[in-house]
């Protein structure tokens, strides 16, 4: 068996603008987690799932749509998108230029905010769509991408 048979599925988690500052921002509406806290119980998940998780933030579209574009060497993506879900189609379409599977996640409920928060021009390209249950929502969304990789194989 050569190496390449034998390596671990690898997953990105991409978190966009502002997640940088979760467990601080507004912990009424996204709670007290921290975003280590998301990332290593992402990470702890992936190991027991079989999959080698890498984890990345950044406030800069075009630096998420690089991860995106990078990711093509990789066999799933986890995405909260942040803001950008409701307006980046430079975004979206980098996700629909990877056949790398991709789930969305949003930690607060966006369909009971504002209505501007209602649409993602992301989802549309994702293979799958977590909103509203908190931090808990990382880790459904790396069991769905875990699934979709089995699939492939």
């Amino acid at each position: 068996m050569d190496s390449a048979e034998t390596a671990r599925p690898t997953v990105l988690l991409l978190h966009g603008p502002n997640l940088n500052l979760l467990g601080e921002r507004d912990p009424a509406q996204y709670g007290t987690t921290t975003l280590a806290d998301v990332e290593e119980r992402v990470r702890a998940l992936g190991a027991e799932l079989g999959v080698d998780v890498v984890c990345e933030q950044s406030n800069h579209e075009g630096v998420l749509i690089d991860h995106v574009h990078a990711a093509r060497a990789m066999d799933g993506i986890v995405l909260n998108p942040g803001a950008f879900a409701h307006y980046s189609i430079a975004l979206r379409d980098a996700l629909e230029a990877v056949a790398t599977p991709c789930v969305e996640i949003h930690i607060s409920n966006v369909h009971a905010r504002e209505s501007f928060r209602h649409t993602s021009v992301t989802a549309p390209v994702t293979r799958g769509y977590v909103s509203g249950c908190g931090t808990n929502g990382y880790e459904l969304a790396l069991r769905q991408v875990v699934h979709l990789i089995a699939e492939r194989t």
